[in-house]
């Protein structure tokens, strides 16, 4: 059974994980405007004069990607607390534990299969993308300029490559 103990130093063990991997994604360019604003008055005589109307948000293509990422890291997260709670839980059956304990290993084996197509596309193709995989389902957002259908093709052979079974690719192509 888990002790207090580790379930302690797993939740701390995860808020730092969390809290890195957070740092470590954020773009450099916010950095060094966060760093330079405490250091330079002019800028914080332009924020000034700028009206709300005038405020316009871009996202570059690796903060699209970057924000798709955390999105579902928050969502696993979420998911893998619930499974926790039920695991932790005096009152849930054995059956109810071992099935929230396949659960977790599910999602952990779903993240790997993620991480591995995208590192495969980049390393094949040269290409960006965020890979979302939900049962026979796999959602992927690529990060480039080029809407052809043949970069499409080239993408859902490469995933299907990967795999036995029929899998429903769709590809989105965002700039």
């Amino acid at each position: 059974m888990i002790n207090k103990k580790s379930v302690w130093f797993l939740t701390l063990f995860s808020l730092i994980l969390v809290l890195s991997i957070y740092y470590i994604t954020m773009p450099s360019e916010m950095l060094l405007t966060t760093r330079g604003d405490y250091e330079n008055k002019e800028t914080e005589k332009e924020s000034e004069e700028t009206t709300e109307e005038e405020t316009e948000v871009t996202m570059k293509e690796s903060d699209l990607l970057t924000s798709l990422r955390v999105e579902a890291n928050d969502e696993m997260t979420k998911e893998m607390e619930e499974l926790k709670t039920v695991l932790n839980s005096e009152d849930a059956t054995s059956e109810e534990k071992n099935d929230a304990f396949e659960r977790m290993k599910e999602l952990n084996s779903i993240r790997g299969e993620e991480e591995s197509l995208e590192k495969k596309l980049k390393s094949d193709l040269k290409l960006e993308s965020f890979i979302k995989i939900d049962g026979d389902q796999i959602r992927v957002v690529v990060n480039t300029d080029s809407l052809d259908k043949t970069s499409a093709n080239n993408i859902m052979r490469t995933i299907q490559a990967e795999y036995d079974k029929k899998m429903y690719i769709s590809v989105k192509f965002q700039k």
